[in-house]
């Protein structure tokens, strides 16, 4: 998060580690061996604030990570339990529905970042002209 002698201090760092690996702000203030009081307090400081939230993010990151991993898994149990002659009617039709539901918002999600894409290149494009 930040170098030797920064004002950012370990104590902090180890404070964020704590906040998303225990349950309560009382569990990671005990972890770190600050108050609670404190470890509120210092979650009101914008520098404190920004690194939490970045760890957050990287840590939701690794989450993501870990379903795209599984998910070709998922697809494939879905498939089974869909095509199991031994499974009930009505379990083979929320698989169907639920393999056609993630197909149809993975296509809308390509269709949004192609779009998004396309228009971030017409800004970088319109604002290189203006420039000129």
């Amino acid at each position: 998060m930040t170098g030797h002698g920064a004002k950012f201090g370990h104590k902090k760092e180890e404070a964020i580690v704590a906040l998303l690996t225990t349950r309560t702000t009382e569990e990671a203030a005990r972890a770190v061996n600050v108050s609670a009081k404190t470890l509120l307090r210092w979650q009101k400081e914008p520098e404190f604030d920004a690194a939490y939230r970045a760890a957050k993010r990287a840590a939701f990151g690794q989450s993501i990570a870990r379903l795209h991993y599984l998910s070709s898994a998922a697809v494939s149990t879905l498939g089974k339990v869909m095509l199991d002659a031994t499974t009930p009617p009505a379990t083979k039709v929320r698989a169907a529905d639920s393999i056609l539901d993630h197909t149809l918002k993975a296509i809308e999600s390509d269709d949004v970042e192609a779009r998004l894409a396309a228009l971030e290149r017409a800004a970088e494009k319109s604002g290189g002209q203006r420039s000129r």
